[in-house]
C-alpha cells in the first residue's frame, strides 16, 4: 500500500513587493512635488538711502569697515590679514566685551562683493541678529549718522 507523501503546505505570508513599489512611488512623488525654500542665515534690515536713517536705539554700534582693497577694520583696528578666520576671531572678542551691540558694515563702493559677503557670513555665524549696512544719503552724508 502506497501512501501519499504529506504535501508541504506553503506558509501563509504577505507579499511585500507591491508594498515596496507603493512606498517608492510615494517617495518619488514627494521628492518631485516638494519645493525647497532656502532661508538666509542672516536677517538684515537695510537702511534706506533716500531719506534720513532712523535712530534705532542708544546702544553703541560695532563697526566693520571694508575698504576698496578688501581689508577689514573692526572698530577702527585693522586686521592683520584678510582671512575669514581672523575676522571671526576679532569680531568674537569684540562681541564678548560689548555684549549684544548691533553691527554696522560700512563697505567702500569699490570693495568687492565677496568681501562684504564674507563679513555678513561671519556676523551670521556669530549669532548677531541686529545688522545694518551703511549707505550714503542724497546729501552725501552717511545715512546712519
Amino acid at each position: 500500500m502506497k501512501f501519499r507523501p504529506p504535501t508541504q503546505r506553503e506558509e501563509p505570508g504577505v507579499n511585500l513587493t507591491p508594498l515596496i513599489d507603493v512606498v517608492f512611488l510615494l517617495l518619488i512623488f514627494f521628492m518631485v512635488s516638494t519645493t525647497f525654500d532656502r532661508h538666509a542665515d542672516i536677517d538684515i534690515t537695510l537702511p534706506s538711502a533716500d531719506r534720513e536713517a532712523e535712530q534705532v536705539d542708544d546702544r553703541a554700534w560695532i563697526d566693520i569697515v571694508v575698504d576698496a582693497d578688501g581689508r577689514y577694520f573692526v572698530d577702527g583696528r585693522e586686521l592683520v590679514n584678510r582671512r575669514v578666520e581672523t575676522l571671526e576671531q576679532v569680531l568674537g572678542e569684540v562681541l564678548e566685551a560689548r555684549g549684544d551691540d548691533p553691527v554696522v558694515i560700512r563697505a567702500d563702493a569699490s570693495a568687492s562683493h565677496q568681501s562684504v559677503v564674507r563679513a555678513l557670513d561671519v556676523v551670521g555665524r556669530l549669532g548677531v541678529s541686529a545688522v545694518s549696512i551703511a549707505t550714503l544719503g542724497d546729501d552725501g552724508r552717511a545715512a546712519d549718522d
